[in-house]
């Protein structure tokens, strides 16, 4: 048995209201029973809470004592294609946020997520502090649409207060690395920045790179964990205790 089977905790099917009318969402709790600190992930534009990417990423993070809270954002509960506008997306954000610190108030928090999930994390840290978040991580931060390079979707990042972890890779077609870089260096302290060798924006890396795709989803969960030590060095020995 590996290191992610012997901390697989089972998750626990949850909800909550998201305030905007759209209604109730799903959620999953995975908290493991060594948890010292709670991610709240939020899924990407095309993908809900229970794709593979997201699963994979909440079972490693489980088998290094992170416990992750996915959620749905009302589009994709509802079975559309097309997401919500921003103010809706940004209000299912923080009622995440809400719904994850009541589920495990013990755990200090983090937020972010996968491509759109981490962007309108942030924003939403942007217009107003998200209670209790330490910091956002960053599984993909899309800068740009492919082959338009811009950084104009990272301006309200200079609205947000606390640490940011961008997880990138050199193949990823949203996010031109020198831009990232650029982006990383104006926000300063807050800004850190791991690169992911040879990974596209769904962190899928070639056969010819002589890595796998499970040895980078290892890599993410690795950064994640280290990052979130410096955030809250002493829940982690405070859970290992």
């Amino acid at each position: 048995m590996n290191r992610d089977e012997a901390q697989t905790a089972a998750p626990i099917e949850t909800g909550f209201d998201t305030g905007t009318g759209a209604g109730r969402v799903s959620a999953l709790l995975v908290r493991p029973p060594d948890a010292w600190l709670l991610y709240v992930l939020a899924h990407g534009a095309g993908a809900g809470m229970r794709h593979p990417f997201m699963e994979d990423v909440a079972r490693r993070l489980a088998a290094r004592g992170v416990a992750t809270f996915r959620y749905q954002f009302p589009y994709m509960e509802a079975g559309r294609r097309r997401p919500d506008p921003p103010r809706i997306l940004q209000a299912a954000v923080r009622a995440a946020v809400a719904a994850a610190r009541e589920a495990a108030p013990d755990l200090p928090l983090i937020a972010g997520g996968k491509s759109l999930g981490g962007r309108m994390t942030s924003s939403a840290a942007a217009e107003r502090p998200l209670d209790g978040v330490r910091g956002i991580a960053f599984l993909g931060f899309p800068l740009h649409p492919p082959k338009q390079p811009s950084v104009e979707r990272a301006a309200h990042l200079d609205g947000v207060g606390v640490p940011m972890l961008f997880l990138q890779g050199t193949r990823d077609d949203l996010a031109d690395l020198g831009l990232i870089r650029q982006v990383c260096a104006r926000l300063g302290a807050r800004a850190t920045l791991h690169v992911v060798e040879g990974a596209d924006h769904s962190f899928h890396v070639l056969r010819r790179s002589g890595r796998t795709d499970a040895e980078v989803l290892d890599e993410l969960a690795d950064v994640v964990a280290r990052w979130g030590r410096g955030l809250a060095p002493s829940a982690e020995t405070a859970a290992i205790a």
